[in-house]
């Protein structure tokens, strides 16, 4: 395999933070020497974090083994999930913020032999669900774990549990039209085809769309990490 060296459009300040986390790590377990130093697994996980090279890729640029690169990316991207906020923790920061923003994505996978719990039929491809939080100005508050594609967005809130913690807060949501009959604080358009509504109703699915729209700044910012564009699993 040829080797060739690239860059990764991440800052030095977030390789320090992992760099860090991982020096951490290795001295709370009593691990004294590896094959590469924390400043070269945190970048050898952002690489595949950012760029989605897989593992065998990243094994001849860093000089491993296969099997090695997979623990080191495991092991960092473990390190950064138990650093995520939970649920709770975005809805405490969401009762700060005048409305946020509720949303769904799909990650596209790997088709596999039992896909039919994977298949979207809204995105027509494979791929997992995942609910996204933002605050008014589209800055990402938080993002959950996984569903099969095949789950609808309302479906997966409700499952999620947000829809309910939202309303217990108190915090108001603007939603599409996939979260239609979600109750509590959960805000949609209003419902029915466009030449059938008044003109009041265009005017605040108008004006609903504005504010929904922010939240695709959030997504752009989840897909930059290349990764997540296409899953191989």
């Amino acid at each position: 395999m040829l080797v060739y060296p690239s860059g990764v459009d991440v800052s030095s300040s977030v390789l320090c933070f992992l760099s860090t986390r991982l020096r951490q790590r290795r001295r709370a377990i009593g691990s004294h020497w590896r094959r590469l130093s924390p400043g070269r697994q945190a970048l050898l996980a952002l690489a595949h974090l950012r760029v989605g090279h897989t593992y065998a890729q990243l094994a001849a640029g860093f000089g491993i083994g296969t099997t090695t690169a997979y623990r080191y990316v495991t092991e960092a991207v473990d390190l950064l999930a138990d650093l995520a906020p939970t649920l709770a923790d975005a809805i405490r920061t969401a009762s700060t913020k005048a409305f946020v923003i509720l949303d769904g994505t799909l990650l596209p996978i790997d088709r596999i032999a039992a896909d039919r719990p994977f298949y979207s039929g809204k995105h027509k491809k494979h791929g997992m669900n995942v609910q996204v939080l933002t605050d008014p100005f589209g800055q990402l508050l938080w993002a959950s774990p996984t569903l099969p594609g095949a789950v609808h967005d309302i479906r997966a809130a409700r499952e999620h549990g947000i829809v309910d913690a939202l309303a217990e807060a108190g915090v108001k949501c603007w939603a599409d039209k996939a979260y239609r009959g979600a109750g509590g604080t959960v805000r949609t358009p209003c419902w029915g085809r466009w030449d059938t509504l008044s003109a009041g109703q265009k005017a605040v699915n108008r004006s609903h769309a504005k504010i929904r729209a922010l939240i695709e700044q959030a997504m752009a910012t989840l897909k930059t990490w290349r990764l997540l564009r296409k899953l191989r699993c």
